[in-house]
């Protein structure tokens, strides 16, 4: 990661509370702004290249439909000589005024049929009987394929064999072939008509599958009988263990992405069947030629995307530092300002709070009495108040001296701070010895229970006084609950003087002992004395 990276990283994280979420919409916003950008340029890019595939495949699937059909029209006149030839034979016979008639009728044939090479007959013994070739009738065919295959089985459909090179004019021909038949049936012989290969040539040059395209024309064996680009090496291979026939196996017409056996290409392929007869077409162009196109326009949607990406980055980068600066100005204005308020406030603690003692001295104590007792008013909760007086506390300091007093007095005070754990109590200094302890929202008989255990764990200090007669130093308790009724004629000094009066009498009673009374403006309650054991004990 870049310096700058970091860097903007943590101004990211040093952003105030209030103008971070500012800062993360904006980058919400554009990261969501780039990802519909990109997942647009992403569907367009995909939609566009199906479209293409989809007209491709079209167009292939409509050019094997056409080489298809001329192959059909080519099979149905080949079909319609080899009848009207094989018909002739039967019927005039093979005499010389017979075979005479028969040779002057092929080569008619063969001059109103382009595509045609070559007509043949051959008897039931493999010799040429008559030939649509100029030139001296020579030779024997029994050993041909086709030959072999019609003299095996009887029937009149016609066979379709491999390609092979004629012997009579050395170029590549496909043989169709029908049986010849005695009256009673056997085996008279065989007509062959051969289909020059050069003709599909011609044909398929022509049409427009891209430089690097391919018309395959082959049995459905698998046997080739013409592949453009032309080599004649592949023809008569077999192929039928090659991707196309694969995938052709099970079908009628289809079309797919395959690999080629011949030339290891990848091209769309559209490949059917020949109704009727035993052919296979396929049609194929290269996928990096039909996707050439594509490709182009492809790269520079996505460099305009990855742009127009990049200016909004930019700007939301540019827009989320600005509210950085905009945000580190505030934050100083803001740490002067808390510092002004921090500083007021230790002046505020200051003044409210006892130097020895670290308690709320009595201006606290004053303010906080008061703002709890309209409080009370307002919620008719009851509100304690406990005034502790250190017992022979002025013989102590006589006796001790006053260091060791100080000391005193903020042990007592730590007793004070670990016992009241509630937020709203209070404890404060009243004035020399004397401590005072708010208890809003409690009864009597619970600010009975504080001031018992103060006293206890003041006993607890076990801090040596001699002068005492309790030998260490302890504490007298006076406590006052106030009661609301919803008359306020009474004031706070009233819980005040009941609370000192209580101390009084605690003291009256011989000290380290806690007194107290609950009393309300119609009057006052029952009075409360603990503590009656002496510390001694």
């Amino acid at each position: 990661m870049t310096p700058s990276t970091d860097n903007s990283a943590l101004d990211f994280l040093r952003l105030s509370s209030k103008r971070r979420p500012v800062a993360r919409f904006v980058v919400a916003a554009t990261v969501l702004a780039c990802i519909l950008l990109v997942a647009f340029a992403a569907w367009f890019i995909w939609t566009t290249r199906q479209a293409q595939i989809a007209q491709t495949a079209i167009a292939t699937s409509n050019v094997a439909r056409m080489v298809g059909a001329q192959v059909e029209s080519a099979m149905k006149t080949t079909n319609m000589a080899l009848a009207n030839v094989a018909e002739r034979v039967e019927h005039d016979g093979t005499s010389p005024a017979a075979l005479a008639r028969l040779q002057a009728h092929l080569v008619e044939l063969t001059h109103t049929t382009p595509e045609l090479h070559g007509i043949f007959v051959y008897g039931e013994d493999g010799a040429w009987l008559a030939t649509s070739l100029h030139q001296t009738i020579v030779g024997n065919n029994a050993d041909r394929a086709y030959f072999q295959y019609h003299r095996e089985r009887p029937g009149r459909e016609i066979h379709v064999a491999h390609p092979v090179r004629s012997r009579s004019t050395g170029i590549w021909v496909l043989p169709v072939s029908r049986r010849i038949d005695h009256a009673d049936g056997s085996f008279a012989g065989v007509v062959l008509v051969t289909l020059k290969v050069n003709f599909f040539e011609k044909i398929y040059d022509e049409l427009d599958v891209g430089r690097t395209g391919t018309v395959l024309l082959a049995l459905d064996d698998g046997t080739v009988v013409y592949r453009r680009p032309f080599d004649e090496k592949v023809i008569g291979t077999n192929l039928s263990h090659g991707v196309v026939f694969q995938a052709i196996r099970n079908k009628t017409a289809g079309a797919d992405f395959l690999t080629a056996t011949v030339d290891k290409i990848e091209r769309l392929y559209s490949y059917r069947r020949v109704d009727r007869f035993a052919f296979v077409i396929a049609v194929g162009q290269t996928k990096d030629e039909l996707l050439g196109d594509w490709k182009r326009s492809s790269l520079l949607i996505g460099a305009v995307t990855l742009l127009i990406a990049a200016l909004f980055t930019l700007f939301a980068r540019k827009l989320v530092r600005q509210i950085t600066i905009r945000d580190r100005l505030d934050q100083t204005l803001r740490a002067y300002s808390e510092d002004l308020q921090r500083d007021n406030l230790g002046l505020h603690e200051l003044a409210h709070t006892d130097k020895l003692t670290q308690l709320a001295n009595r201006r606290r104590f004053d303010e906080m009495l008061d703002h709890e007792w309209r409080r009370a008013l307002r919620s008719k909760a009851p509100l304690a108040l406990i005034l502790i007086d250190v017992d022979y506390f002025k013989k102590y300091n006589d006796h001790y001296g006053h260091p060791a007093g100080d000391a005193c007095l903020h042990s007592v005070a730590g007793v004070l701070t670990d016992r009241l754990n509630r937020t709203g109590d209070l404890p404060a200094r009243y004035g020399g010895e004397e401590f005072a302890v708010i208890l809003p929202a409690t009864d009597l008989q619970g600010a009975m229970a504080v001031a018992e255990r103060i006293r206890q764990e003041i006993l607890g200090l076990r801090i040596a006084h001699v002068q005492s007669p309790f030998e260490i130093v302890t504490a007298s308790f006076g406590v006052a609950s106030f009661e609301p009724d919803g008359k306020d004629s009474l004031t706070t000094a009233d819980l005040v003087v009941r609370a000192d009066t209580q101390l009084y009498q605690a003291k009256a009673a011989g000290r380290n002992r806690a007194c107290g009374e609950a009393f309300s403006a119609a009057g006052v309650g029952a009075g409360v004395n603990s503590g009656e054991r002496q510390a001694s004990q």
